[in-house]
């Protein structure tokens, strides 16, 4: 039986995130052996997302997209518990994934929280207003008028937030729920904290004169 000393609890704690004593007992098991003792962890890590939402997410990392071309960029902050995680491959194809799918789908918000309380509702009447203006709802109750207004935010929502938009690699599973399997893998709460998306001259007002013909009648 291997010795298991404090340093080697302490930098099995440092590159897993795990308790002194969890650190002891897996570095037990597995006889000193510290990749090992680290799938350990990570198999015992192997509880629901649920479970994990009320960890504070601290580390992490900043991923970029840059479009081909130059035209569209984006930054995107994604954290999780660990260090040792954030710095692992599945942690940084993750990264770069939804940083390529945010270039890609344009959302607006990560979450339905992030959406201004005046913006839902704006949606909320615009998608009553076109039930009610729709021949086919004329003589519909109006326990059916709102679930068709419920859809149709529903759908508003998979346009512009990030985590119920289709992901663009695999549109039978959204955002959310590829965040979800890399919770399940890591043993970690892992959430997309920010996004910035930008596109090449958006905002800027374009000239729409005639500058050829401006300096043609200039000459005379």
């Amino acid at each position: 039986m291997a010795e298991i000393t404090a340093a080697a609890v302490k930098q099995l704690r440092e590159k897993t995130g795990a308790g002194m004593m969890e650190c002891k007992k897996a570095l037990t098991e597995a006889d000193g052996d510290e990749e090992k003792a680290i799938n350990i962890l990570r198999e015992r890590g192997l509880a629901s997302a649920k479970k994990r939402e009320g960890r504070i997410a601290s580390e992490g990392i900043v991923g970029s997209y840059i479009h081909m071309g130059g035209k569209v960029g984006v930054l995107v902050e994604l954290n999780c518990e660990t260090d040792f995680v954030a710095r692992g491959d599945e942690f940084q194809q993750l990264v770069r994934d939804i940083a390529m799918h945010i270039a890609a789908a344009e959302p607006r918000y990560v979450t339905r929280d992030e959406i201004p309380a005046n913006v839902v509702e704006q949606e909320r009447e615009i998608a009553r207003a076109q039930a009610m203006n729709d021949p086919k709802n004329a003589n519909k109750p109006e326990q059916v008028i709102e679930k068709i207004v419920e859809g149709r935010l529903n759908k508003f929502y998979e346009e512009t937030v990030l985590v119920d938009q289709p992901f663009v690699k695999a549109p039978e599973k959204t955002v959310g729920e590829l965040v979800t399997e890399k919770v399940s893998k890591t043993g970690e709460r892992i959430a997309v904290r920010r996004f910035t998306r930008y596109k090449m001259g958006e905002g800027l007002e374009r000239r729409n004169d005639d500058f050829g013909g401006e300096v043609a009648s200039m000459l005379g």
